[in-house]
């Protein structure tokens, strides 16, 4: 970023690491409470994605209160070359909350991870096994979760 953040745009920033609005007008209702217009909150989001200010704007799902019981880390042994493709199917599915590719660690031979959910650990299983056939591999291995210790976004501004 080339310059300081104005006081209205760290009032942005402050409400924006907060949950949205559940509302028709999200960032119309944002916008008032920081004084801005609805088109100033868009323009000033999408200038912060273009400048890498903002890296990423996505949502926290809790899945819990979704229904979602069980969830596991899955990790793929991935050709190299085969990353990228197979990445954005296993992200497409409707049960993978998020999925990205890491190198290869000493003594563990996955570079792809994708979090899938279900309402039980066999759900994850069947999710997993029918994603494996679609990308035709057959090395992955799924890590299901015991306890949740955080789950919280960056806080920034904090007065």
């Amino acid at each position: 970023m080339d310059k300081a953040l104005s006081d209205s745009e760290k009032a942005l920033v402050r409400h924006l690491q907060d949950d949205i609005p559940l509302s028709a007008r999200p960032f119309a209702e944002i916008g008032e409470a920081v004084g801005m217009s609805e088109d100033e909150v868009v323009e000033k989001i999408r200038e912060w994605q273009e400048n890498g200010t903002i890296r990423r704007f996505g949502a926290m799902v809790r899945h819990q209160r979704l229904g979602y019981r069980a969830n596991a880390m899955s990790a793929w042994d991935i050709p190299d070359e085969r990353a990228e493709e197979v990445g954005r199917i296993l992200a497409a599915a409707d049960e993978v909350s998020h999925c990205y590719q890491r190198p290869r660690a000493n003594g563990w031979s996955y570079n792809l991870f994708a979090m899938i959910h279900g309402a039980s650990e066999e759900e994850c299983d069947q999710v997993a096994a029918g994603l494996a056939g679609q990308v035709g591999v057959k090395s992955y291995a799924l890590l299901f979760s015991s306890r949740e210790f955080k789950k919280v976004s960056m806080r920034y501004f904090i007065e």
